[in-house]
Formats: C-alpha cells, sequence, structure tokens
C-alpha cells in the first residue's frame, strides 16, 4: 500500500513540474524597516524574479488573504509564479500556485488531498533523510537549509554549508531521487558560485536582498550569476 502511494505521488509530481517549469530563485517575503511583506516582493518582481513564496507567519488569515490576492494580480502581470508559505487552506481562495510546507507543518500527502491535483508543494529538509521523507510524501521540490545562519528564521536546524549540500546531493544521486533541491538561508552573493556547484536546483533568498544597500543592483547580480 505505502509502494502504490509513493507511485502514485511520483506521477502527480512528473505532471505538475513538466506542465509547469519551476524557476531557479525563489524570493521569500519578509519585512523589515523599509518594506513590508507586499513591497518586498514586488521588489523582487520589478526587478526580475519569478517564483515567490509569500511567507506571513503567524499572520491572520484575513491578512494573508488581502495580501495574497493583491499579490497574485502583480505576479500575473510578470508571469510569475506564487506559493503560500504554511497556509493550506488558503492556496485555492487566493489562485496561488500551490504552498511550501515546513517539517513542522501540515504533511505533504495530507495537504495534496486539500488541493487541486496541478498545485505545487514545496517541503523543507535539513538533511538526506528528511529529503527522502519528503520526496516519498509527495513534495514537487526540497528548499533545504540553512547554509548558513540567518535572521529572518528562528530556531535554526543545523547549519549544512557547502560540504552539506554536496552531501545531500550525492546521496539524491545514488538514490535515484530526482527533485529539485533549493538551497536556503543566510545565502550572500560572494556564495552563490560554490552553491551552484554542489548541483542544487536553486536557491530561495529573502535578507540578501532585503538587507542589501542596494537591493535592485544586488537582484540584477543574484539573476547574472544564477542564470
Amino acid at each position: 500500500m505505502e509502494e502504490q502511494h509513493y507511485l502514485e505521488a511520483y506521477g502527480k509530481r512528473n505532471f505538475r513540474i513538466k506542465t509547469m517549469k519551476l524557476e531557479k530563485i525563489q524570493f521569500i517575503t519578509h519585512q523589515n524597516s523599509k518594506y513590508n511583506y507586499l513591497e518586498s516582493a514586488l521588489l523582487a518582481l520589478e526587478e526580475g524574479i519569478r517564483f515567490i513564496q509569500l511567507r506571513m507567519k503567524n499572520s491572520k488569515h484575513e491578512e494573508v488573504i488581502k495580501v495574497g490576492k493583491v499579490l497574485k494580480e502583480e505576479c500575473k502581470k510578470y508571469n510569475a509564479q506564487l506559493i503560500i508559505d504554511d497556509y493550506v487552506d488558503l492556496v485555492n481562495e487566493i489562485g496561488a500556485y500551490g504552498v511550501h510546507l515546513g517539517l513542522k507543518d501540515m504533511p505533504i500527502n495530507i495537504a495534496r488531498k486539500r488541493l487541486d491535483k496541478e498545485k505545487i508543494i514545496g517541503g523543507t529538509a535539513n538533511c538526506f533523510e528528511d529529503v527522502l521523507m519528503q520526496y516519498k510524501l509527495g513534495a514537487d521540490y526540497i528548499g533545504v537549509g540553512p547554509f548558513t545562519h540567518t535572521t529572518t528564521k528562528q530556531n535554526l536546524s543545523k547549519i549544512l554549508g557547502l560540504k552539506g549540500y554536496e552531501d545531500i546531493i550525492e546521496k539524491c544521486k545514488k538514490n535515484n531521487i530526482d527533485i529539485p533541491i533549493y538551497a536556503i538561508g543566510g545565502i550572500r552573493l560572494n556564495d552563490l558560485e560554490a552553491l551552484k556547484q554542489t548541483g542544487v536546483y536553486g536557491i530561495a533568498i529573502s535578507s540578501i536582498i532585503l538587507e542589501s544597500p542596494s537591493p535592485i543592483e544586488t537582484i540584477k547580480e543574484i539573476i547574472h550569476i544564477w542564470n
């Protein structure tokens, strides 16, 4: 029975990835003294990032819906992909492409039952065992981290560094796990070239842009290096 569920999840995952190619640079919304959640996303969109994760931890549903619906319309203008962090039950209402779920959020296989079949579901991982679990539960991509220390998340898991990603990618290859893996957590400009060499599919970023003295130039450089 478990094997059958795995095969079904694998088939659905391939269907979604084939019908919508995931962008390799994902921007995760955050707010600080300069930007609120919506403003941070608009900055990323206007300068060329086409994969946005609306992350509004501990916000009321009404607030997430309000920001999410405005952001969805903005994403349409740029032909960008919008996913919602954590709030599975708001994905269809907002009209987002999917959801991202942490290790302590709703399990991916449960979320899948609540969403339309074409919706993308991303998962979080900190080690190969997490990657394997999320893959078997039917994740379409996995955000693996943290790369190094980051100020945008509390209760950080073990820092991975370059060696951590190399090990996880190697184990994925040995176990025939073919899934987009995004590096996340404390990534800086001078880390990008080395991160590309580890074999990760993409990066998920936030503070590298929002804490930059020149965010527009930083985004341009990120896109230039990664793409």
